[in-house]
């Protein structure tokens, strides 16, 4: 007898609760909805209604506006991760670009102007080429358009031209696993494309005519490019060649000189071992 009694499940009968009927009604006053009919249950009073359907609301609200955020995070941290921006410019916004002078605040203004206007740039194609001696702060420039519009959830690409050339020639090779298209389709997708080092490649006839394929591309996509070189604006056409720099100055492309002097050169051989700001963040 007790075997049975012990692998038997022994409940106690509860007696039953109604608990979707209110135990009580009375009339209460909200200081914000005014009167209404409050009831009691076995948990207690209920509230008023209208705020409780504003505090769901909102409630809902907050919540849809912190998976909009989180998206959006989520996004700038992605095509940041595909932007290829070199750490040493990760940094570099418009706002600490170092303005001395009237040229400098010129350029400042015009980038600044596009990066306002991106949509429409991004719609007509507009492109921009800086051109000037080396260490003028061109590379900040570009890559401060290029972090300003990732922050607006565009897609921007940094890359030098050897590198964009090399990447696609490496397609050559009977063990690549991309094609030619594909390589060059990576180059010409991007919202923003900044093409760096123009005129430093070898310039042989193959690599003039990847070059001239991703900008003429681009522009066949209505996609902006910003070209970045040390050369002067005679060397620059010859280096990209007229086609490619006529189509960068279509549809109210710009190009921007900076003449003025190099940073590099008023910082001195020991200035790195100072604690002192360094000149060279300015670029």
């Amino acid at each position: 007898m007790m075997e049975i009694l012990k692998n038997k499940t022994i409940t106690q009968a509860l007696p039953p609760m109604d608990v979707f009927n209110p135990l009580e009604v009375k009339v209460q006053t909200c200081a914000k909805h005014g009167v209404y009919t409050a009831q009691r249950f076995h948990w207690g009073w209920s509230a008023c209604v209208r705020c409780r359907d504003e505090q769901h609301r909102d409630e809902c609200a907050r919540q849809q506006t912190q998976r909009l955020a989180q998206q959006r995070e989520a996004t700038i941290l992605r095509l940041f991760g595909h932007a290829g921006i070199p750490r040493r410019f990760h940094s570099r916004t418009l706002g600490n670009f170092a303005v001395e002078q009237e040229g400098q605040g010129r350029v400042l203004a015009v980038a600044a102007d596009y990066v306002a206007h991106f949509p429409r740039r991004l719609k007509e194609g507009t492109s921009l080429i800086f051109c000037g001696t080396a260490g003028t702060g061109k590379t900040h420039l570009a890559t401060g358009i290029a972090n300003a519009v990732i922050q607006q959830g565009y897609s921007a690409v940094f890359t030098s031209v050897m590198a964009a050339v090399r990447c696609v020639k490496e397609t050559y090779s009977r063990y690549s696993e991309r094609t030619e298209r594909e390589a060059i389709a990576y180059f010409v997708n991007p919202d923003l494309l900044i093409l760096d080092e123009v005129g430093v490649q070898f310039g042989s006839d193959t690599e003039k005519l990847i070059l001239f394929e991703m900008i003429n591309r681009r522009y066949e996509n209505i996609r902006p490019t910003l070209v970045i070189s040390n050369l002067a604006k005679e060397a620059l056409a010859e280096a990209l060649g007229e086609r490619a720099f006529d189509r960068l100055r279509e549809n109210g492309g710009r190009l921007l000189v900076f003449d003025w002097e190099s940073y590099r050169k008023r910082v001195k051989p020991d200035a790195r071992d100072e604690p002192a700001d360094d000149p060279l963040d300015a670029i």
